[in-house]
């Protein structure tokens, strides 16, 4: 079993019983899934007033990063919710996975704006490589997928790139250092991209084997 059977086997523990709770009063998970979202969408804004109104105020980036983090309990718990309550659909996959990609775009966009609204214009220019890494890491398994071969090869998945993210926002907002948070966006950069070029390698390697 690697880290993340582990971790996620560990949280489901922790959220099955409110899960069941959701069940009882009938929650879907296609409306849990548009709340984490929306909480990617409040967090992206408290990122974007920071670099407006508020650049000296690196608090607002912590509260932003831990906005990040809860959302991503959300989108540990649409799936759980699915499957727990048999209400998994076809759309609602589809839902899911369009959502996260809003949700991730979102975010890093309102870091970008902070970083080129603030004088740190080649973190700017990292957040944007960033935000290529995540969409096509996605990009690359969802082709694959399509093409019968599963694809979760990489270092550097949604859930690496949400805590990450979010943790670096946090420790930034806390130790009052934009650092805390260039870093860690810059490992994403890097890794991100690094990842799928690896899926793409693997498919290469699945396809000339069939």
């Amino acid at each position: 079993m690697n880290y993340r059977d582990f971790l996620q086997k560990v949280i489901y523990r922790i959220i099955n019983p409110l899960i069941k709770g959701m069940i009882r009063v009938g929650i879907t998970p296609n409306f849990i899934t548009t709340t984490g979202f929306v909480l990617n969408v409040v967090a992206a804004g408290f990122f974007v007033y920071a670099a407006i109104y508020q650049p000296y105020d690196l608090a607002l980036i912590g509260w932003g990063g831990g906005i990040v983090l809860f959302a991503g309990l959300f989108d540990m718990m649409d799936g759980r919710l699915a499957r727990m309550g048999n209400m998994s659909s076809v759309f609602g996959a589809l839902w899911d996975s369009t959502l996260d990609r809003y949700s991730e775009l979102f975010t890093l966009f309102g870091i970008c704006t902070y970083f080129l609204l603030n004088g740190w214009e080649w973190m700017g220019v990292v957040t944007f490589l960033a935000m290529v890494g995540s969409v096509m890491v996605s990009y690359v398994r969802a082709r694959a997928e399509g093409l019968d071969i599963e694809c979760k090869v990489g270092l550097m998945q949604r859930p690496e790139r949400v805590v990450l993210t979010a943790l670096g926002a946090i420790l930034c907002g806390v130790c009052g250092d934009l650092l805390w948070l260039a870093v860690p966006i810059a490992v994403i950069a890097l890794l991100a991209n690094i990842t799928a070029f690896w899926r793409v390698r693997h498919c290469y390697k699945e396809l000339r084997g069939k």
